[in-house]
Parts: structure tokens; sequence; C-alpha cells
């Protein structure tokens, strides 16, 4: 979910119980404005189910340097909403770009930033990386994304180079290695120093050659079911989990499935297949 007023968005207070009778233990926030901005309140909900509040995402234009002030108003939102109930995690993302966004998944044909626009998106994330850190207590880390302008290898490692690692880590997402044609266990030991946070999330590759090939789009190959249940689709799990085993990875792993309103079968079935994947694969007990 990455609007708050989308309008085929479940309610949010649906959305944590059925995390919750999914058999998960914590949760993301969501796009800011989805939940009610009163910490106290989420935090009656979230203690009545069980669940932790682990982090939000700031999905924002961060490319685009007319639309700062709202980008920085999200991040100082988002923040105000985390601190106070305990969440340790600011994930950045830069949203899709008109110019990206029939692009996505395809290296070859996609544009890239020039160098001063580059220089640009870096700032930005610093900025608000900084003031997740200096005025909020929190970790923040940059989520790569199909369809922005941190999706490629040479856009990740571009930014990794770029951006201080003390003050912004990585938010490893195994879906999106894949669909940006990267191994998500060679993304992770190529950057395990950075590595803060992670999403779990699976990919057919044959949906998104198709949505590749005709130019659908992002939000169109996900409503195709691009990104399927875990073990369904092409990442390959076993290979992942070894790898955070080896880098001695302990932190929080969030569980995705992105859908539209055209993808079959239930969000609840959905995440319940997920976990029971998990619990396969000994990920979880």
């Amino acid at each position: 979910m990455e609007f708050p007023d989308a309008p085929e968005n479940p309610p949010w207070e649906s959305v944590l119980e059925e995390t919750a009778a999914a058999g998960y233990t914590g949760t993301e926030l969501g796009p800011v404005g989805y939940v009610p901005e009163d910490p106290e309140a989420l935090a009656e909900r979230l203690d009545r189910l069980g669940l932790s509040l682990i982090g939000g995402v700031v999905f924002q234009p961060f490319h685009d340097p007319s639309a700062w002030d709202a980008v920085r108003a999200s991040v100082e939102r988002t923040s105000r909403m985390l601190a106070p109930l305990g969440a340790r995690h600011l994930v950045l993302i830069d949203s899709i770009a008109a110019e990206r966004a029939k692009h996505a998944g395809d290296s070859r044909s996609a544009p890239r930033l020039r160098a001063r626009d580059a220089d640009g998106l870096h700032g930005r994330l610093t900025a608000a990386a900084r003031i997740a850190a200096e005025e909020y207590g929190l970790l923040a880390s940059l989520h790569h994304h199909a369809g922005g302008f941190v999706e490629f290898r040479d856009e990740i490692e571009r930014a990794m180079d770029a951006l201080d690692p003390q003050l912004l880590g990585l938010c490893l997402d195994t879906g999106h290695s894949l669909y940006g044609g990267l191994d998500p266990a060679h993304l992770l030991r190529s950057h395990s120093a950075r590595l803060r946070y992670v999403h779990l999330k699976d990919l057919d590759k044959r949906l998104l050659r198709e949505s590749v090939r005709e130019g659908v789009g992002f939000y169109e190959a996900c409503n195709r079911g691009v990104f399927c249940r875990l073990g369904r689709g092409d990442v390959d799990f076993a290979a992942f989990f070894r790898a955070l085993g080896e880098v001695g990875y302990r932190g929080w792993c969030t569980v995705e499935q992105d859908r539209g309103p055209d993808t079959l079968g239930s969000p609840l079935d959905d995440a319940r297949a997920n976990r029971r994947f998990l619990v396969s694969q000994g990920f979880l007990g």
C-alpha cells in the first residue's frame, strides 16, 4: 500500500486485525495519512492485537527537487508517528517517476538521471535520513524500487557510494531485487555492512517478462500478480536465507506482497500462506 487515499484501500483497522489473524507479530505503519496520526490511539490498537510497530515507509519523489517541501513534510509526519511507539526503522523510497514508469524492470531502455540530478536525489535522501536520525532517533535505510531512480545495479551502487553509511543503510527487498535484474543473495553479500532491514517478497519472472514486453508499467504488473505468494515465484529464498545467516543478520524481516484491485485471492489468505512458507523453510518457528 503506497497511497493513503487510494479508493481500493481497506479500512486500516481491518489491515491490523488481519495481520494479527495471519500470525504476524509486527507491522509497518503504512503511508502517512492512512492510519490516524494519533500515536496513543494506534498504540492501544497495536497492544490489543499483540503487534509491534517496526517502522514506516516514505514513498515520495526524492528525484524531484520541486517536491522537496512535501517530501520533507512526509518524512517528519511519519517520524513523529514512529518514534513514540518504539519503532526503529524509517524506509526511504524514491517513488515511481513518470519517465521511468513504463521502463520498470528494463534496465536497457530506462532513462537515467544526469550526474547533477543524481547528486540532488542523494542530497535529499541524506537530508531526510538526517531528520530521522538526529530529530527522532530512527534508523534510516534506502529501499531500491522498480520504476524509481534507484532500481538497477548501477543506480544502487551509485547511491551506496554517494551516501554516508552511518547515516543511511540499505533496506533490501527480495522481490524488487529480482525486478531490477539482481540476485537478492548477491546484493545482500555485496552490501552486508549496510543492511539494516529486509522486505521479503516473491516475483513471477514470466509475468515480469510479459509486463516489460508489453510496456504496461509497474502498477499494472502488480495488478496482474507479478508479486506472488512466497515460494511460488523465482526468488531463491533458500539461498537468500543462507546469506542472511552468513552475514549474521538479526534484524526484522517484513513480508510484503504488492497487489492491485484485480489481483486474485484475498490478502488474508496470501498473508497466511506466506507465513506458512516461512515456517516450512525453518525461517520461522
